[in-house]
């Protein structure tokens, strides 16, 4: 059948003007193309030959405890968000015209809070690493250079927001931010909106503390597959290294 096809085209390919002919060697070629290239795009590297399933999924399990801690120490200190111009908490939108001297204390507040939970992060990152299986590390490893933190993400990002909302909302209370944010909601009850903002501020910066720590996850991890010197360990230099583009 894909015979007498070819054969029909190169028959009108012959049988019309010259651009038409143009035209139609060009389809000619896409069909061919399309039925020859089934290359999957969303992969953008594979692993050597030579390395086990074990010490593949050994490899990335390793960059991965070691890029999550880091992450979690440099986000859980004092600034690791306030100061951070890449994830630092605003306020939320309909807030943003009010005086400046109380949406900055809250903002601070609403940051520090972020800071103190994210600690909480580590045990889960762990657990969920513990988890991964050969068949993830192998698949993950020859996929795109986001996707261990994809994996993480949608493995535990939903339970590290819940774990994080009652330290955000003790946190909060504790720094008076729920003071502060009330003394900015009466000044401003009119803007649309903050009547109801109160009740999901910790709804609110948990989100952004959870895309905080991803943001820098994804960073790490890039930064691991396209950097040796990042690679400190044997065995990362060793699976790392034996990733081709």
């Amino acid at each position: 059948m894909k015979t007498i096809s070819l054969l029909f085209m190169t028959i009108l390919i012959i049988a019309t003007p010259a651009q038409a002919a143009t035209d139609w060697a060009g389809l000619v070629g896409s069909v061919l193309n399309s039925q020859t290239k089934k290359t999957d795009t969303t992969t953008s590297s594979t692993i050597a030959a030579g390395l086990s399933n074990d010490k593949i999924a050994a490899g990335l399990k390793e960059a991965l405890n070691i890029s999550t801690k880091t992450v979690v120490a440099q986000l859980g200190k004092t600034g690791g968000f306030n100061l951070d111009p890449k994830i630092r908490i605003p306020l939320p939108a309909p807030l943003a015209k009010a005086d400046s001297a109380l949406t900055e204390d809250l903002e601070e507040r609403m940051n520090r809070a972020a800071e103190l939970a994210t600690p909480k992060a580590q045990a889960l990152f762990v657990d969920a690493i513990k988890q991964m299986t050969v068949e993830d590390a192998r698949s993950i490893l020859s996929s795109k250079q986001d996707a261990a933190t994809v994996y993480l993400r949608k493995t535990m990002g939903t339970q590290l927001q819940a774990d994080m909302k009652p330290i955000v909302g003790k946190t909060l209370a504790d720094a008076g931010a729920v003071r502060a944010y009330d003394q900015v909601a009466g000044q401003y009850a009119q803007l649309p909106f903050v009547s109801g903002l109160k009740t999901n501020m910790n709804d609110y910066v948990a989100t952004k503390a959870v895309d905080g720590i991803f943001y820098y996850v994804a960073k790490e991890e890039a930064a691991i597959r396209q950097n040796p010197a990042k690679r400190t360990t044997d065995l990362l230099k060793t699976v790392f290294g034996a990733i081709k583009k």
